[in-house]
């Protein structure tokens, strides 16, 4: 009776509540395991243009880490194949941004030879990317262990008000397209730039229209509040946010308001949240508007003396550190996002390369673990991890794709070109 009652008591203590309990660390790995990073944003091709001029025979992928200011005055690269690993990245859209200061003809050059040097880059390196143009192809390439490699643009300029170009761009393999960058177009407001049109014009429901027709995801990072608004009444596919995150929890006007994020769960989009730290913390936000008022001080003190402003503003940067922002603000922002739209509704949107670090804790892309242990932390279990690591945005895209499959027998949207 004795041994009976023991093991009954070990088994007991065994089988407790709480007693098999993962650890965070370990409800992140398995949730990565089943599902690595689908990431809606990251800057390389921007970077290959600007430090190599597209010129990529010698460059070595691999491993970037000596690409820091010793051997090219820039920053070190927040991305390469080994911290893409490190990080768990399974599929990654590249951005095939070009400037948003280009005129709309240079612009569409620019982004065919972004997608150009983009594509070149996959084919460099086939054990370790493949070209995915569908979901399919995302998981595809996940089940052979190589990264899932996908091309955004950036800035609707991209397509030079054209929408005959805008099918060419998606029949080259771009897959979203952000409506505008940081500047308003003649079809779209920007959120960043003096509003015009109070969102989409005529031809920028089109625009959204023939995205939607095609298969091409809208991206409704970058864009004003009414662009986002308009966009939302047009789309019958879902849209995603590239890389954005809260207003509520940081004001800048980059960020998706809660009367956006209310309509998510309707449209079944996506908010991939941003690295950027001037997005995420908001006393780095008011850290950055002030900054920035010093320089207009000193620029206004000082005109005609660069030096005298170059030397006033390191003083108030000694003076005036930057506040810390770390892998809590981001995970500050995932959380609202939920509470607002709901678990179904948030991505992972980093913004490496092309921002100057991510939060502390996530500097380049091998720090997306950090994140999902500080959500797990936080109580968000191994199915809800996966949903915003990946299986949100790939069902995103898929809804996109059935839209368009709905669509099949309609004809193009046509526009009479100008002279």
């Amino acid at each position: 009776m004795m041994r009976f009652a023991y093991l009954v008591s070990a088994a007991a203590l065994v089988l407790a509540p709480g007693a098999l309990a993962q650890s965070p660390e370990q409800v992140a790995e398995a949730a990565l395991e089943a599902a690595p990073v689908f990431d809606g944003h990251n800057d390389v091709p921007i970077q290959l243009r600007g430090r190599w001029r597209n010129m990529i025979g010698d460059f070595d992928f691999v491993d970037t880490t000596d690409t820091g200011p010793e051997h090219s005055e820039k920053r070190t690269m927040h991305t390469d194949l080994n911290r893409l690993r490190e990080g768990k990245v399974g599929a990654q859209f590249w951005s095939v941004y070009v400037s948003a200061a280009l005129p709309e003809p240079e612009a569409v050059q620019a982004t065919i030879e972004q997608i150009d040097v983009t594509r070149r880059l996959i084919a460099r390196y086939p054990d370790d990317l493949a070209l995915a143009l569908t979901a399919d192809e995302v998981e595809a390439a996940l089940a052979e262990g190589r990264i899932a490699s996908l091309m955004g643009m950036e800035g609707g300029y991209s397509i030079g008000s054209s929408l005959a170009v805008l099918r060419q761009m998606y029949a080259l393999g771009a897959r979203y397209m952000t409506l505008t960058h940081s500047t308003t177009l003649s079809w779209a407001d920007s959120a960043t730039d003096d509003p015009v049109h109070g969102g989409l014009t005529d031809f920028g429901e089109n625009v959204v229209r023939e995205m939607n027709r095609i298969g091409m995801l809208v991206d409704l990072s970058h864009v004003s509040e009414g662009t986002m608004s308009d966009a939302l009444d047009v789309s019958a596919a879902p849209v995603i946010f590239s890389h954005s995150g809260a207003r509520a929890i940081n004001g800048h006007a980059r960020n998706v308001p809660d009367a956006i994020l209310r309509r998510l769960p309707e449209n079944g989009g996506v908010v991939m949240v941003v690295g950027l730290p001037g997005y995420l913390g908001e006393e780095a936000r008011q850290w950055y508007a002030r900054r920035e008022a010093e320089d207009a001080r000193l620029s206004t003190l000082w005109q005609g003396q660069p030096e005298r402003v170059e030397a006033g503003l390191a003083e108030w940067d000694a003076a005036n550190p930057e506040p810390a922002t770390t892998v809590s603000d981001m995970a500050d922002h995932i959380d609202h996002i939920r509470e607002v739209a709901g678990i179904d509704h948030i991505g992972i949107g980093g913004d490496y390369d092309g921002m100057p670090t991510g939060p502390v804790g996530m500097e380049d892309v091998s720090g997306y673990p950090a994140l999902f242990v500080e959500l797990a932390r936080r109580g968000y279990g191994q199915e809800d991890l996966e949903k915003i690591a990946m299986r949100n945005v790939l069902r995103a895209m898929r809804g996109a794709e059935a839209v368009a499959a709905a669509q099949a027998e309609m004809q193009p949207i046509e526009t009479p070109v100008t002279d």
